[in-house]
């Protein structure tokens, strides 16, 4: 049983993730990809999230990413590695990574004491991550930690997203949601991205979408309209609460007092950051 309020765990990577996942929406990440000869956006995606695991094929990342088609995978993947191979797209990341966070937070903040104090906090969580079935994240767990803390920063939320993500895709196969049942429930939710950018960031084709809410309907999860039923709501809800359970050790590990000024010290980088612009909506499925 844990120690921790409710959610405590969630809210704090609900502060963190943002800082991680901003990059992939960052023109600095376009950029410094572009710059090693990676200019389509699904590809420079795939490889900066994929680098990780090395030089891995389309089938391996269909299955550690879950609701991107693996068409749209596959025309990328290996392909992206004879243009620029894992280690030079990690350092092309890391490069993006300084721009953005630099850009968005400005450098009094990157310099503070309170950013260290982040980085310090969020790199003691990540010591209660575990690595058996969570691919995506021992993955990262074999990097080396930056040294700037900004970037250790980054590097923590990182692990603890992966960490997170992992469980959840575990959660959604639990429930029974293939990739696109994943993202069609999640969007019924009202929390999703906009379902146009849905179909052309993930691959999928419009009757894919419908297919698969009509699925959905049928086992009584959607309604006619497209709205999650009583059902559809208590099966996301226990999505959540299933990911939260498997993602409960770096937090626990952390502690509650850790926990807490680690998501203070989050919400406070995050206003900061928003203010610049920062942080459209992200879909986990």
């Amino acid at each position: 049983m844990s120690t921790l309020p409710p959610r405590a765990g969630r809210r704090c990577h609900n502060a963190l993730n943002p800082l991680h996942s901003s990059l992939y929406f960052s023109p600095d990440l376009g950029k410094e990809l572009g710059g090693i000869g990676i200019d389509d956006p699904s590809a420079a995606y795939f490889a900066t999230r994929a680098a990780a695991m090395g030089a891995v094929g389309a089938e391996t990342v269909t299955a550690t990413f879950y609701n991107f088609n693996h068409a749209l995978v596959a025309r990328h993947v290996p392909a992206v590695w004879d243009v620029a191979p894992p280690a030079k797209v990690l350092d092309a990341r890391l490069r993006a990574a300084d721009a953005t966070l630099r850009r968005l937070l400005g450098e009094e903040i990157i310099a503070s004491p309170e950013m260290a104090e982040a980085a310090q906090l969020a790199l003691r969580a990540t010591e209660g991550c575990t690595r058996h079935a969570r691919p995506l994240y021992a993955a990262h767990a074999g990097l080396p930690v930056p040294d700037e803390p900004h970037l250790a920063l980054w590097h923590a939320a990182a692990l603890l997203r992966e960490h997170r993500g992992d469980a959840h895709l575990a959660a959604l196969l639990t429930a029974g949601l293939d990739p696109l049942e994943a993202l069609v429930s999640h969007t019924a939710t009202g929390k999703g991205m906009a379902i146009r950018w849905i179909l052309s960031s993930r691959g999928w084709r419009r009757t894919d979408w419908e297919d698969a809410s009509e699925r959905l309907r049928g086992r009584g999860l959607l309604t006619a309209e497209g709205e999650l039923t009583e059902a559809g709501a208590a099966l996301r809800k226990e999505l959540e609460e299933a990911t939260d359970r498997m993602d409960l050790g770096p937090y626990e590990h952390l502690g509650g007092p850790g926990v807490a000024r680690l998501t203070e010290l989050g919400r406070g980088f995050l206003a900061t950051a928003a203010a610049a612009g920062a942080f459209p909506a992200s879909a986990t499925g």
